[in-house]
C-alpha cells in the first residue's frame, strides 16, 4: 500500500482543499480542449481539459473508461465480462510563463495497477528550443503520445499498439522538442534519450518477440538495464487543409550485455520506425486517422525461428458523422459510423529450412457506432472480427463479438 500513499495524500488534499474552504462553485474554471486546426499529436499531452480550482497553482483532470464485452473464439465463450481498463488523473501546473509541470497517472483494471505514464518538467526557451525532463512519453507513432481513450471510437485500442508497440511506452530521460508556424503549415520534431528496453523482449511468457514484455520492467524508472541510451525522435509536419504525417524512429541496445566487467554478450540492438497520419476529408467530413510501424531486432542465433527478428503492422481509423447538433437534448452532440482496419505480423519472415511463410499474425476488422454527447464524452458500440494464425500457419482461429463502452474526460 506504500506505493499508493503519495497519490492518496495528493488527492485528499485537493478534496480537503474544497471542504475547509467551501469554495464557491464560479471559483470553478475549466480549461477546455484546444480545437486549433494546426494542432499536432506532439501536443496531446496538454490539449486536455483541466479543471481550476480559484488562483490555486494546480489543475487537474482525467477521464475513466468502462466497457463490457461478449466474445468468442471459435465457438467457445467465456459469456458476460464488464471492466473498468483504465482511470486517469492528469495534474498540471505553471510554475512560470515558461515553465510547466504536467503528470499523468493511470489506475488499471480497478486500481490492480498503478503507473506514472508522464511526469515532466518543461523549459521554454524558444518555440522550437524547448527543454523536457522526467518521465517522458516515446513518441513512435501517432497512438503512443495521443493515446487517451475519449479520443477514440473503439473500446479496445489497436493491437499494433498494445501487442507488437508497447502502448503508453514511458521512460525516465531528457530531450528536446520545438514547434514552428508558418500560415497554413505547422512543423514539429522531438528528441529524446531515455532508458529503454531489457532482455524481456525475447525472454517472455509470450514465446515470441514481444516488445510490450519490457513494460514489466519497473526498474527502468531507477536505473538502464545495460547502461545504454534509447534513443527516440520524430517530425511531424501538418497543413490545415490536408493534415498530419509523422515520421519516427526509436532505437537502442536492449540487452544485459555486460555486468560487473564480465562480457556476457554481443551487443544486441532493436530498430523501430514508424510512420502516422491523420486528415479530414472537407467535403464529408470523414476523419482518416493510421499509423504503421516496423520492427527489427538482432535475436541471438540460438533462439528458434518462432523469436522473429522483423515485425509489422498498424491500423487505420475512418470515422463518418452522420448526424450533428442538437440531438437528446446536448447542444453539438454526434452520431457517428466508424471502421477500424488492423493487423500484426509477429514474425515477418521465412523459414529457413522450407522457405515456407512463418505465421505469428493477426488481422481484424472493427465496425462501429458511437454518440458523442459533447467532444470530451463518447459512447460507442463494436463489432470485432479477428483471424489469428500461429506460427505454422495452420488454419486460423476465429475471435468475434459484440464490445460496448463509454468514455469520459472529467
Amino acid at each position: 500500500m506504500r506505493k499508493y500513499g503519495w497519490i492518496l495524500i495528493t488527492i485528499s488534499s485537493l478534496l480537503s482543499i474544497d471542504a475547509k474552504a467551501q469554495i464557491d462553485s464560479t471559483l470553478l474554471k475549466r480549461t477546455p480542449v484546444d480545437t486549433a486546426k494546426n494542432l499536432l499529436n506532439m501536443d496531446a499531452v496538454y490539449n486536455r481539459p483541466f479543471l481550476q480550482v480559484g488562483k490555486l497553482p494546480v489543475s487537474v483532470g482525467g477521464y475513466i473508461e468502462a466497457d463490457y464485452g461478449y466474445i468468442g473464439e471459435d465457438g467457445m465463450t467465456d459469456g458476460h465480462s464488464f471492466r473498468i481498463p483504465r482511470m486517469t488523473l492528469f495534474v498540471a501546473s505553471s510554475i512560470h510563463r515558461k515553465i510547466k509541470f504536467l503528470s499523468e497517472i493511470e489506475f488499471e483494471e480497478g486500481g490492480e495497477e498503478v503507473a506514472i505514464e508522464f511526469a515532466a518538467l518543461d523549459i521554454s526557451m524558444h518555440p522550437l528550443l524547448n527543454l523536457r525532463g522526467g518521465i517522458v512519453m516515446n513518441p513512435i507513432g501517432a497512438f503512443n503520445q495521443n493515446h487517451d481513450g475519449p479520443k477514440w471510437e473503439f473500446v479496445d485500442r489497436p493491437i499494433a499498439a498494445t501487442d507488437m508497440l508497447p502502448a503508453t511506452w514511458s521512460n525516465v530521460g531528457f530531450g528536446l522538442y520545438g514547434k514552428y508556424y508558418l500560415k497554413e503549415w505547422a512543423f514539429g520534431y522531438e528528441a529524446y534519450l531515455t532508458n529503454g528496453f531489457n532482455d524481456a523482449i525475447i525472454n517472455n511468457g509470450e514465446n515470441r518477440t514481444f516488445l510490450p514484455a519490457s513494460k514489466e520492467n519497473k526498474e527502468r524508472f531507477e536505473e538502464s538495464s545495460n547502461g545504454e541510451p534509447l534513443l527516440t525522435g520524430k517530425i511531424a509536419v501538418r497543413h490545415n487543409k490536408v493534415g498530419e504525417v509523422g515520421l519516427s524512429y526509436m532505437g537502442g541496445i536492449y540487452n544485459t550485455y555486460e555486468k560487473d566487467g564480465l562480457i556476457l554478450d554481443d551487443k544486441r540492438r532493436l530498430n523501430v520506425y514508424a510512420i502516422d497520419f491523420n486528415t479530414t476529408i472537407p467535403v464529408t467530413k470523414t476523419f482518416i486517422i493510421g499509423e504503421w510501424a516496423w520492427i527489427n531486432i538482432d535475436v541471438p542465433g540460438t533462439f528458434s525461428q518462432q523469436f522473429g527478428d522483423q515485425q509489422k503492422g498498424g491500423f487505420v481509423d475512418f470515422v463518418q458523422p452522420i448526424l450533428t447538433g442538437d440531438l437528446f437534448g446536448f447542444n453539438n452532440a454526434s452520431f457517428n459510423v466508424a471502421m477500424r482496419l488492423e493487423y500484426v505480423d509477429w514474425n515477418d519472415g521465412t523459414f529457413r529450412e522450407t522457405g515456407g511463410n512463418i505465421g505469428d499474425e493477426i488481422w481484424a476488422i472493427v465496425p462501429a457506432i458511437s454518440f458523442r454527447p459533447t467532444a470530451q464524452t463518447v459512447i460507442r458500440l463494436n463489432y470485432r472480427f479477428m483471424e489469428q494464425t500461429d506460427i505454422l500457419g495452420n488454419p486460423p482461429a476465429k475471435i468475434s463479438g459484440i464490445q460496448f463502452g463509454v468514455s469520459s474526460y472529467f
